[in-house]
Order: structure tokens, then sequence, then C-alpha cells
């Protein structure tokens, strides 16, 4: 049951109330209004102690509406009050009064009449207690709906001045953000493109390593048993090039090797001092052997000593190399020496062959840079010569058999029966073809002091790069002995030769010297003194022409023959 303390009702004494305004909370405040007389009723004081405040009984009567009828506590006879009018925001009117009632002000400010606002009274306030809610038996009355209005709203009426200023304020700060992120994300692009391009380069610069055979553990020179193809089972196709100088003497030998399983060529420089077995037997040099045993008998040495199958011999002269340059269109050589003009009169005159790089070179200019050592050079240095102008040539040689073969035809040497024109045209070609794409490189055989290979090379070159398996004179099976004639009569040389071979000494060629009176016999390790004083005794020479020095070439003894020596006594 819901029993309401209303002014005016009856039952609860002749105290009125009135509405004054409003607390801070939005609740109702209203003020006792003193009558003349005042009555006992034995309800007030256990209503006001017993009983809640009204919800529904806030809202201001005003003058000459009617109170709303009185609760009866005994019979429930009186009517329930009308919950029906009640607008908490004031803008519904009263029904039952005389008139429509003032609407809600929320904020206290009910008007006294047109005036303005009404001024706060000085007499004392209180505020009605809050009632008990309404009985569970009676039905709840329908929450009428609200309406609202925007004037209730100042924010929406009275924009704020500084909004611009905000909306100013947070439009730069998400460009600022933007811009912020905008960089951010620039520079992970630029770090994404440059781990990108960083990558592709390496990823190119190992492929071309890979394609070139220069990957450790996978280039040709590296190669190893059970490896794809091992190096002893790779195809080659091998010959010998003979440079013979006809004007100064002398010859360069390189091997051309075409290894047809990596599709990878090889100029192979061969030193005049390599060590060779001859046909009798003895032990000789390579450029003995070349003016000695001819093509078949240095090619037949040559695979021994290496272990290699030798397909032909190319015999160049000077001539036909420099005809062979021409025909190609001249060639392009770092040189590394300024050569002298064969044909000056007078020193000091322009070289024929300047020093540097890409250096365009004719037929007559190639033959004297590849048969140039200056005075004092080593022989390596002419044969590297020889090297740089043979890797020309195959760089400028036609990459179409045919026309590499119309190439030689037209160069009217006379070959080899071994080599034909058309098998050496198609070699060339091949390695022409490779030699532009840069796949022809140029080795030096490295050769050892007496004349035999170091395990290097044995590894390195004759391993890896021809296939085969070094194998140099045994040096315990005779004692090599170098013999120069300076006797001045040419026959000696050969006399003194079948006198050693008849005592079981190899014999080296040394050539011819000038012109002394008393022979000389060498020794260079205190080992071989013994092997000296043989020597001076088969040859008939005395014990007082043996000496210690420097032999000559990979001989274990040399002698030089002077005026003294008898052949016949040998």
């Amino acid at each position: 049951m819901n029993d309401r303390y209303d002014a005016g009702a009856a039952g609860y004494g002749a105290d009125q109330y009135e509405l004054v305004g409003y607390d801070e909370y939005g609740q109702p405040v209203y003020r006792q209004v003193q009558t003349q007389q005042q009555t006992y009723d034995p309800y007030t004081q256990q209503h006001q102690q017993g009983y809640g405040y009204d919800p529904y009984a806030q809202q201001g009567q005003q003058q000459g509406q009617q109170p709303p009828p009185a609760y009866d506590y005994g019979t429930g006879g009186q009517p329930a009050p009308d919950y029906g009018s009640y607008d908490p925001y004031g803008t519904a009117t009263h029904q039952g009064g005389a008139g429509q009632g003032a609407p809600h002000d929320p904020y206290g400010q009910t008007a006294a009449g047109t005036t303005g606002r009404q001024p706060r009274v000085a007499e004392q306030t209180a505020h009605i207690p809050q009632q008990a809610g309404p009985d569970h038996d009676r039905e709840a009355p329908a929450e009428p709906q609200r309406e609202y209005h925007t004037e209730q709203f100042a924010f929406v009426e009275e924009p704020d001045a500084n909004s611009e200023d905000v909306i100013d304020w947070l439009k730069f700060t998400e460009n600022r953000t933007e811009r912020r992120e905008e960089a951010r994300r620039r520079a992970r692009g630029r770090i994404v493109a440059l781990v990108v391009v960083l990558a592709l380069v390496a990823a190119g610069g190992v492929g071309y390593l890979w394609y070139a055979g220069k990957l450790p553990g996978l280039s040709s020179e590296d190669s190893k048993t059970g490896t794809a193809t091992a190096a002893g089972a790779q195809k080659r196709d091998v010959i010998v090039v003979h440079l013979h100088d006809t004007k100064g003497g002398g010859t360069s030998t390189a091997l051309l090797v075409d290894n047809t399983t990596t599709e990878r060529g090889t100029t192979v420089l061969v030193p005049n001092s390599l060590a060779l077995t001859s046909d009798d037997g003895t032990t000789t040099t390579l450029a003995k052997s070349v003016e000695d045993d001819g093509s078949d008998g240095t090619r037949d040495a040559l695979d021994t000593v290496l272990g290699t199958d030798i397909e032909g011999t190319w015999r160049l002269d000077t001539p036909y190399l420099q005809n062979l340059v021409d025909l190609v269109g001249n060639i392009d050589v770092d040189t590394d020496a300024e050569v002298p003009d064969p044909a000056a009169k007078k020193k000091g005159e322009a070289p024929l062959v300047n020093k540097g790089r890409d250096q365009t070179l004719s037929g007559k200019m190639a033959v004297a840079y590849a048969t140039y050592r200056a005075p004092g050079e080593a022989q390596n240095a002419q044969l590297e010569r020889f090297g740089q102008v043979m890797q020309g040539i195959l760089r400028k040689m036609s990459s179409d058999p045919q026309a590499a073969t119309t190439t030689i035809q037209t160069l009217a040497q006379i070959l080899d029966p071994s080599l034909t024109d058309k098998d050496l045209g198609t070699f060339l070609a091949g390695l022409s073809d490779l030699a532009k794409g840069g796949d022809v490189k140029t080795d030096l055989l490295p050769v050892q002091n007496d004349g035999t290979l170091s395990a290097q090379a044995s590894a390195r070159v004759v391993k890896n790069v021809l296939g085969g398996t070094a194998k140099s004179p045994d040096k315990d099976a005779a004692v090599s002995v170098s013999v120069q004639n300076a006797t001045g009569v040419k026959d000696n040389t050969e006399k003194a030769r079948v006198v050693l071979l008849n005592g079981g000494f190899t014999f080296l060629e040394g050539g011819t010297g000038t012109a002394r009176t008393t022979s000389q016999v060498v020794y260079t390790d205190a080992a071989d003194k013994a092997n000296a004083a043989e020597v001076a005794k088969t040859l008939g020479l005395s014990a007082g022409s043996v000496t210690k020095g420097k032999t000559s070439g990979s001989a274990d003894v040399s002698v030089v023959l002077g005026q003294d020596y008898k052949p016949s006594s040998g």
C-alpha cells in the first residue's frame, strides 16, 4: 500500500507544505506553511516515521488545484492516487485541477510569476521523507513516455567557442601521426628493398662463381673423387704447340686443353727446363727434346712425364704466327713490357710494342712480344708472353669450325701428319667459343730447379687440368751430366756423350761455349762429389778439374770441355 503524505490531505492535520525549489540531487524541497489551528493527528508522526516519501507526489501543486484524496487506512475505500499525470520533466499538464500546471523545472528555477527566477525563502525548509513503494498487490501504472526537447540540453544550442581550435589540434595531431607512420613505412620499404638487392647481388655473385667454376670445392681444380665427375674421368682434347723462333732461335711450348666435360679450356705453359726421358732412356730437357727428337719423340716424352694423351703436335714457326694474327684481324693484349723494334737503327727510337692495357698488336708486333725476353729475365717471363698471344688469338678466332678450318688452310703450313687442317680448325673453333665466354685460362706448369715436377704441380695442374699423373725421371736411376763443348771441335760433344752413356750416366746437352784451355767438372751437393770425380775419370780429365759450384739446369754434374780434353783417352 502506498501511503501518501501530501499537503492538505485529509487526516494529516492542518499543516501545509509548498514547493520552494530543488536541491543539488534534483529532489524537491518544501517548506511548512503555518496555519491558525493545528490539530493533532495520531497518524502524522507514525506516517513520518514509518513511511517514506512518495516519489509520485513530488509535483508542486498550483494554486487552485484540489489536493488528491487521502488514503483510508482502515477500509481502503479511498481511491488510489492518479499516477498517470506524473511528468518528471514538467512538460505534461496536470489533470484534475482547475487549469494546466506549470512545466517541471529540473534546475529549481520555477518562476513565481513571469518576472524571473523565484527567490530563495529564508524560512526553515524540510525534506519530505520518502515513502515506501507501492504495494505489490496493486497494478503498477504504466510508465509514461518521456519526451525530450533540445532546449533541455544547453550544449546543443550553445556550441563551445573553442571547438574549432580543438578540431584543428586533432587534425594537426592526426596529420603528424600519419606523417610519422608514413615515414616509418617508407623507411621499412627502403630497408626491405636494400635487403632484397643485397640478396640478389649475393646470389648473382655466387651463381657466377659457380658457373665459372671458382667456388671452393666446386671448381675443376678442386675436383676430387666422389664429385659428379672425377678429374680422371673427364674427357679432354689436348694438342701441343711448339713456337719456333726462326730468327732468334729457341722454342716455346704450350699445351692447349679442351675439357669437354666441364666445358672449360686451359693453356698450360711448359718451361723448357722440364726433364724428359728420351727414346734411348737418357734424361734430357724439353728444349733439347724438341730440337733433337722432333715432334713424335717429344710428344711421347710429355705423355710419359705428365700422364696425358696428347692427340697431335702443332709446329708454329714465327712467320706463320705473324700471318695467323693478321688473318684474325690483330689481337688485344695487356702487355707487361716495352719491346724494342728489331729494325730500329738507333737507340732511343719508339718501341715496337708499348707497355699497357688493351694494346692492339699486329702480326709483327705479336711475334716480337711473344718471343721477347729482357736481359736477365727467366725463360718463364717470355713463356707467359707467348701464352698471352695465344689467348688473344683464341678470342679472335672464328667459333665456326668451317671458318676456322679455312683460316688454318690459308696459312699453307705443313702440319704434323697426326693433325689435319680440319682437326686443328675444329679444335681451335671450340676453344675460341670458350675463350669468348671467358672460360679459357692460362696456367704455368711449376717445374723445380732440377727439372722435375713438384707435388703442387702434380695436384693442381697435372691432375686437375690435364687429368694425368706426374712421373718425372727417376733421379736415382743414373747421374745426369750436362756437357758444354768449349773445345772448339764440334764432334767432341758426341764423343763425350757416347762415353758417358757407356759409363752409366745420363747425358744432357749443354750447348757450345767459348773456347777455353782447361776443362772443369762442377757439382753442387756434397753427395755428388764422388759422382763428379767419377765423371772426370770417365772423360779422362784430371782430378783437379773437379770443383764445387753451381750446376746448369737439372743436371747433377756439369762439365765444361776445354782444349785439354782428349776423346781418345775416354
